[in-house]
């Protein structure tokens, strides 16, 4: 129904994928070089962008690959319509999170739109999901439209925003989902933490979901060990980008699979050199099925580890690669005085539509406010500010001061990231 109604091919792009997933590791590792081949190709000959840089070609994908620069957010923002294959006017625009403090824009055609959802249903049905079961479900697109209020009946979701994370609402939604049977619970990793301890310090110890499916923020063992505690279920984390990158997931294992049948995964030195397995690197990572606006060695921001081949467990279900970890950022959850939280997410939501900031970091010093530091982007106006403090009263509804400060440059973190939340306070 959803495919007959967006003119998409999710079901066939999930059976196609499920089928990949139970190759040997042989396979696997051809059929992901033979994709590789082909958007190399691709880019080289229909990217202006890609088609300028003159790249000498190779019969071994892997070694074409590697003459390839790596790409910046900086380049995605800046030269973002040089990348396109095709027309805007065939294609949807998506912008990032901004979780980094950078927003950047990407263009998807059909095809990359219906893969991209395809992988999360697949992920999601590796933590027990079928269609149908009910869903509790954190995001932050509180307007949900014709087509996703229509998914949300069809699949019986209660979305909860995650703008702020009020007691009154979290305990609604829980008392929802309590009549419910074989109920899953899926959203940013920081907001189900915030759910958990809503739930246990409101004594709430008998409600299980079957599953408990992670995205877009780092879910920390704090956080997996008190939602698997609280809710009596197991975390499964995804791993990707808001701009179509499906990286990786966990299923049977601790460690996560690396989707490579969708993607190519690098982790490299501060010098774009690979680095061997079990070792700390940048996550580089081509888009397999970016074909409409290729992103090829895209920098996310993020370090991981791969797991050394000697130590795959033996006895894992699938034959695809493995992550042994990612390094995220600790995503500090802003915390009213009443109470209220609001996730890396209830920023990124406001920011992602204001292009005239280029960067912003949220700095958290009491109970009673916060400071946003900014660097001013074209066209800004300082009546901008008044909107953003605007939509941050309408979600929080309670008295929370916001101080702009504008700066030159906003710190990073170890990880190489622009610091976007410093939490200054401790419970």
């Amino acid at each position: 129904m959803g495919d007959a109604a967006t003119r998409s091919t999710v079901m066939k792009e999930l059976r196609g994928l499920r089928d990949a997933c139970l190759l040997s590791e042989a396979a696997l590792a051809e059929l992901q070089k033979e994709r590789l081949g082909h958007l190399l190709q691709h880019a080289s000959e229909k990217s202006p962008y890609y088609r300028d840089l003159r790249i000498t070609p190779s019969d071994d994908p892997e070694q074409w690959l590697k003459r390839f620069p790596i790409l910046e957010k900086t380049v995605v923002r800046s030269l973002q319509r040089n990348m396109l294959t095709e027309p805007t006017r065939h294609l949807t625009e998506i912008s990032s999170s901004g979780s980094t403090g950078y927003q950047t824009s990407v263009y998807w055609n059909s095809h990359k739109q219906s893969r991209f959802r395809a992988t999360q249903l697949l992920w999601w049905e590796w933590a027990g999901y079928s269609m149908g079961d009910p869903m509790l479900q954190t995001g932050i697109t509180p307007k949900r439209g014709r087509l996703k209020r229509l998914k949300d009946l069809v699949l019986p979701t209660y979305y909860l925003q995650a703008f702020s994370h009020s007691e009154k609402e979290v305990l609604k939604a829980l008392r929802y989902m309590r009549a419910k049977r074989r109920r899953i619970l899926g959203g940013y990793a920081s907001s189900l933490y915030v759910i958990a301890k809503i739930a246990r310090k409101n004594g709430i110890a008998d409600l299980e979901f079957k599953g408990a499916i992670s995205w877009g923020d780092k879910m920390f063992d704090h956080y997996r060990k008190t939602i698997e505690e609280v809710f009596n279920t197991r975390v499964y984390e995804n791993y990707g980008s808001a701009e179509g990158f499906t990286i990786a997931a966990q299923y049977d294992l601790d460690y996560m699979y690396i989707m490579s049948p969708n993607v190519y995964l690098e982790l490299v030195d501060d010098h774009g050199n690979e680095v061997p397995d079990g070792t700390l690197g940048h996550v580089v990572v081509t888009n397999l099925f970016g074909y409409a606006m290729p992103m090829i060695r895209y920098r996310i921001g993020d370090l991981a580890i791969k797991l050394p081949k000697e130590a795959y467990p033996a006895n894992r279900k699938l034959a695809l690669p493995l992550l042994q970890k990612v390094i995220g950022r600790d995503t500090d959850i802003v915390k009213t005085k009443s109470g209220q939280y609001m996730v890396v997410h209830a920023f990124t939501g406001i920011f992602e539509h204001v292009q005239e900031i280029e960067q912003f970091r949220v700095v958290q010093k009491s109970y009673d406010g916060i400071i946003i530091e900014y660097i001013p982007g074209k066209g800004f106006r300082k009546d901008i500010l008044d909107s953003i403090e605007r939509q941050i009263a309408h979600q929080l509804k309670e008295p929370f001061a916001v101080t702009f400060r504008e700066v030159k440059e906003i710190p990073a973190t170890n990880s190489g990231k622009p610091q976007l939340i410093a939490l200054e306070i401790r419970d």
